[in-house]
């Protein structure tokens, strides 16, 4: 019995064991197979596909009014303003805006007080009076609201609350007058409160200042 226990034991010594080292390497081999779809999936795949993610919610979140913003032009097409025009803006608001150059220089400086909103909005609903095309006109007016009236909007402006419950009620059936209230209360407020400013500005003295040199040259 003795001898063939000593044999045994004999025939496992020299039988080549497999080495901690080489099995942690077999275990970081298996594990590193494993964890490189980990690691692709974590730090390739995740983030490429937040990115994209991330992209696609971006655009999604951006309302229409950046979508119309992006074809809104700098200013409405006019001749430079004659010394006249200008001098004539001091008058009232009324002439300032009448003219396109008037209200380009008006929006001008509506834009230094980040109250830019309020011409924009004017404007949208002067544009929103001359359609004739029941789609048009509500499709025009969901942009309008979307843009302007919304308190989710970045551009809102400021209506009372009268005038909202206006609006919500015409907006069940838009048409060229749904926001004929807020307009006016939007022509009041500049009217009264940026209209003062906008005659003591620089951006109006500079202009009044280069036409009348202008004219003295001419």
């Amino acid at each position: 019995m003795g001898s063939e226990r000593t044999e045994i034991r004999k025939r496992q010594m020299a039988t080549t064991p497999e080495t901690p080292g080489a099995a942690q390497a077999q275990l970081s081999t298996g594990n590193r197979g494993s964890n490189a779809c980990c690691f692709c999936w974590c730090c390739c795949c995740s983030c490429s596909c937040l990115t994209v993610r991330n992209q696609e919610e971006e655009r999604a979140r951006r309302t229409s009014h950046e979508l119309q913003a992006e074809g809104i032009p700098n200013c409405e097409e006019s001749p430079a303003p004659t010394l006249e025009e200008v001098n004539a803006w001091a008058q009232s608001f009324d002439k300032l805006m009448l003219t396109p150059a008037g209200r380009n220089a008006f929006r001008e400086f509506l834009r230094t007080e980040f109250s830019e909103e309020n011409m924009l909005f004017w404007m949208a609903c002067e544009e929103l009076k001359q359609e004739s095309n029941k789609s048009i006109i509500e499709e025009k007016a969901r942009l309008i609201y979307e843009d302007y009236i919304s308190i989710l909007s970045p551009k809102e402006v400021s209506l009372d609350s009268r005038v909202r419950e206006v609006i919500n009620r015409n907006m069940l059936e838009p048409s060229q007058h749904t926001f004929d209230d807020a307009q006016l209360q939007i022509y009041t407020l500049m009217h009264r409160d940026s209209y003062p400013r906008f005659m003591n500005s620089a951006i109006y003295k500079d202009l009044l200042q280069s036409l009348s040199e202008k004219s003295i040259e001419a």
